[in-house]
């Protein structure tokens, strides 16, 4: 019997503050820039500064890449590219700065920690404190058994609280939010089938690395036998993650809630994070409030769960790798947005007189056009009449 009552965040977790946020709205109003000549970067602008209840907003500072990471049982059935149990192959490369997460988070100047949940690998083989969160060695084959057993499912839920209370302390005032998985895909689509209400058929995609039709029917079948098991399930979100998620997938989910608690904004990578936030949604309806979808990677599933949540990607760029890395460019535009809304000058009052006499002028401008217009309308007429 799990001692972890997932109700107490509906009361813990706050909406970003909404008189900040209209407060940086009017500022945005008195800026030389007119507004939306800069289209989203206003609105991201506008999402920072409630969430750090500031005007005007602060920079981001101290940026973190958060991947966790697992192997998941279900890939045993070929429905991924990668061979199951290779999840470490992709912790590695990251670690050794291969990775293009890796790649992009030098050249950012980011930060990346990486968290073992369920690795298919020996402890000693990564160091301690990648390892140091881990539950079990693998998830269990969603399609015919459940992925944890609940006491390892509060472990792991457990241990993605501990992850953002020891990000929030540390400072870090934005997350990326990414996976290091294999069969990962599958266990979120299934979460987000079940969630929404839909056929394996509708959510099912070719994963990061494109599958063929023969490992996609699969899949599908995978995806359709875990969602018998979900259903029964569907009202105690824990015993949903225990049954068809994962130990990465359940920390995930408790990172995204504790750090709406902690009122640290959080970027969502790919189709994997979309169904931790999905989860997390139901569990707490304020929480979408804090975190940004960074980008659309193509997979269904990951479309239908932010609509779901009225989350809008930031950009749409066809990344599919994962890892974070669509999530990693949208952190970019969010500091642009940051940056020019704290750093643009408000209009002065000889930029309203001449913004307001170049509009009058504008307007002037039309009207003896409009007047020209008729009077050579009506002399054609005349000339034609006589």
């Amino acid at each position: 019997m799990t001692s972890l009552n997932l109700d107490d965040f509906t009361d813990l977790i706050e909406r970003p503050d909404g008189g900040v946020r209209r407060d940086a709205e009017e500022r945005r109003e008195r800026l030389v820039v007119p507004p939306g000549a800069l289209g989203r970067l206003d609105e991201l602008g506008e999402w920072l500064a409630a969430a750090q209840g500031s005007v005007p907003v602060r920079p981001i500072e101290r940026p973190r890449v958060v991947l966790f990471a697992g192997d998941h049982g279900i890939a045993e059935l070929g429905v991924s590219a990668r061979p199951a149990g290779s999840a470490e192959r992709l912790v590695r490369a990251v670690l050794d700065g291969t990775a293009p997460v890796a790649v992009l988070a030098r050249r950012l100047d980011v930060p990346i920690r990486v968290v073992d949940l369920a690795l298919d690998c020996d402890r000693d083989t990564l160091p301690d404190e990648v390892v140091r969160h881990r539950v079990r060695r693998g998830s269990g084959r969603i399609d015919v058994e459940d992925a944890l057993t609940p006491d390892e499912a509060e472990a792991a839920f457990r241990s993605g609280m501990a992850v953002a209370d020891e990000e929030a302390d540390s400072g870090t005032d934005l997350v990326v939010l990414g996976d290091l998985s294999v069969g990962g895909t599958t266990a979120a689509a299934t979460l987000i089938a079940a969630l929404c209400g839909t056929d394996a058929s509708v959510v099912t995609g070719r994963g990061g690395e494109t599958i063929d039709d023969l490992a996609w029917m699969r899949k599908c079948a995978a995806v359709r036998d875990a969602l018998r098991r979900a259903r029964p399930v569907l009202g105690d979100q824990l015993q949903l993650l225990a049954a068809v998620g994962g130990a990465d997938i359940a920390a995930a989910t408790g990172f995204l809630l504790q750090c709406a608690v902690r009122k640290t904004p959080v970027v969502l990578d790919g189709v994997v994070s979309a169904a931790c936030a999905m989860v997390a949604q139901r569990v707490a309806f304020r929480a979408p409030d804090w975190w940004l979808a960074g980008h659309s990677g193509g997979e269904p599933a990951q479309a239908k769960a932010l609509d779901r949540m009225a989350l809008e990607p930031v950009l749409e760029q066809g990344i599919k790798v994962g890892e974070g890395v669509g999530a990693l460019l949208a952190l970019s535009l969010v500091q642009a947005a940051a940056a020019l809304s704290a750093e643009l000058p408000e209009r002065t009052d000889t930029d309203s007189a001449e913004a307001r006499k170049a509009e009058e002028d504008a307007e002037a401008e039309v009207g003896e056009d409009t007047a020209a217009g008729a009077g050579a309308e009506a002399g054609a007429e005349a000339e034609t009449a006589k």
